[in-house]
């Protein structure tokens, strides 16, 4: 006798859902992310650690209480446990968010930053806009201004995240890096510049003019589109 797929021995487990797993799956197949809903989507990933339960109902709660699907794969830990899910759900989601910020990430360090904004805007905006609290991100440049650093120097508050000039100015010589983007979030989802991100922006450019190192830019992430303070006029 010729065993049975394990797909569909999981969806005989699952009284009522005979067949439906391995339909959304085929859709997946067939059409890619495009044809299936967020919800859908998120169901087709909660079936790898919820084997054998309907996992339609869990995944449209998510999608409620996150707004979208990159909104529940970015959750912290913490508000996913409160959500009911167990360590083995978190892992799968959290695993999803890491291969695509890395998939994003090789895609800006490919090719010069200054010639793949966009590719670098949206990979910030995935790495950073639903953070809880502010960062601060340093991209260190070579002279062909291609990515040879992207660090986190500072995790801060709600609302600021102390910036100590001399450790930048430190960590661009290690690095031998002859340009920087500065970047941080505003978890109010507001990117405006306030006069403290300006002033920090500045004194960081003078500290690192006369060692031959460029501050390119200071990039703030938000919910909508990022504040470039270069393109704003405010770098000088």
């Amino acid at each position: 006798m010729t065993p049975k797929p394990a797909s569909l021995i999981l969806d005989e487990a699952e009284p009522g859902h005979a067949g439906h797993r391995q339909r959304l799956r085929d859709r997946f197949m067939i059409g890619g992310a495009d044809a299936l809903p967020d919800y859908e989507l998120l169901e087709l990933v909660l079936f790898g650690p919820i084997l054998r339960k309907d996992t339609k109902p869990l995944a449209k709660k998510l999608i409620e209480h996150f707004g979208d699907f990159a909104g529940v794969i970015s959750a912290s830990p913490a508000q996913l446990t409160l959500q009911g899910l167990n360590e083995n759900t978190i892992a799968t989601l959290k695993l999803i968010q890491a291969g695509a910020l890395r998939l994003s990430r090789q895609r800006v360090m490919t090719q010069p930053i200054l010639s793949s904004w966009t590719a670098l805007t949206d990979y910030l905006h995935s790495a950073m806009a639903r953070e809880a609290n502010e960062q601060f991100r340093l991209l260190f440049l070579d002279r062909k201004n291609r990515l040879i650093g992207d660090e986190i120097q500072a995790r801060g508050t709600v609302d600021h995240t102390p910036v100590y000039v001399r450790e930048v100015v430190k960590r661009a010589l290690e690095l031998g890096a002859t340009a920087l983007i500065l970047v941080h979030n505003h978890p109010s989802g507001d990117a405006t510049p306030s006069r403290a991100d300006i002033e920090m922006t500045r004194d960081i450019a003078r500290a690192l003019s006369p060692l031959g190192v460029t501050v390119h830019d200071h990039i703030i992430i938000g919910r909508g589109e990022p504040a470039s303070l270069r393109a704003m006029g405010l770098l000088s």
